[in-house]
């Protein structure tokens, strides 16, 4: 069966058929896939009922994982349910029960509903993220995406001349303390250092410009805290407007692929009391932002 990608929307978001996820890709069928990402950004796999070890032998037809360490989360690598490569975005400890209210990993976890993109708190920002659904809960639960180069696209020109070269500090505690977790350890706040990341980045392919926000975003540099937070405020609720969002409603066995490179995205509110667990394995990017050309 050939491939097929199909938009859900004009431009943003679309579904894939005619791959199975579980077996090899052909170049013929990488290529195409990496095409669709790059005209469409989130890209739908349904019926992909991936082990841990298949999804990340999908991932690796377009590139090099991100590395996994204790940068990116509070849980302690003992506490870690499942294998290298791989992390868990799941409501489980690690004795398979779901994990208490008052569990400090699920109040770090809370911050995921943020408006945000993967590893912009690294100095390199991850490519891809690739979303498998294992258990889904029976309420609520979507991920929800935004498009960062139509919103770009949509600033008047004032606007975008004001953002062209400005530079941003991305860190963790920023998206935490947004939500209240402020309670971080000295070896947290040191892993979570802010790194910088230009607020307009170009994609390396298409050469089309996005807005590079995130919850992880803090600060910008040359600018007061206070006049820089409700800045990149006024930006997120403009670029988070419906007509730039796909919502996505999970199914058992759909693999869902994102550019962190021109999307925002967040998790949505389910029934903490039923089961959550969906698997990220994440490209690794191939340059600093702040590298880029302004």
């Amino acid at each position: 069966m050939a491939i097929s990608i199909q938009p859900v929307q004009p431009g943003f978001g679309a579904e894939v058929t005619g791959v199975d996820c579980c077996k090899p890709l052909s170049s013929a069928d990488t290529a195409a896939i990496e095409d669709g990402m790059d005209q469409y950004a989130v890209l739908v796999f349904r019926d992909q009922p991936l082990s841990d070890q298949q999804q990340i032998d999908f991932t690796r037809h377009f590139g090099e994982l991100e590395g996994y360490n204790t940068l990116g989360h509070v849980r302690k690598k003992d506490d870690a349910r499942l294998g290298a490569g791989i992390a868990d975005f799941f409501n489980l400890n690690k004795s398979s029960t779901i994990m208490s209210d008052q569990d400090r990993v699920w109040f770090f976890k809370l911050g995921d509903r943020l408006w945000h993109s993967d590893s912009s708190f690294r100095p390199i920002p991850a490519r891809y993220s690739l979303l498998s659904g294992r258990v889904i809960p029976s309420w609520g639960a979507n991920t929800e995406f935004a498009d960062m180069r139509a919103a770009y696209d949509a600033l008047d020109d004032r606007t975008k001349n004001e953002i062209e070269d400005l530079v941003c500090e991305h860190s963790l505690m920023f998206s935490r303390e947004a939500i209240g977790f402020v309670e971080l350890t000295d070896e947290e706040r040191d892993a979570f250092r802010p790194v910088r990341q230009r607020l307009v980045r170009i994609h390396p392919v298409t050469g089309r410009k996005s807005l590079f926000l995130s919850a992880h975003a803090g600060t910008i540099l040359g600018w007061t805290v206070p006049e820089a937070r409700m800045f990149l405020r006024d930006l997120t609720e403009f670029a988070t407007k419906d007509r730039f969002v796909y919502s996505h409603t999970w199914r058992i066995g759909d693999l869902v692929v994102w550019d962190n490179r021109t999307t925002m995205h967040r998790a949505r509110r389910f029934d903490r009391a039923e089961i959550r667990d969906v698997r990220r394995t994440t490209l690794a990017g191939d340059v600093a932002t702040i590298e880029q050309a302004a």
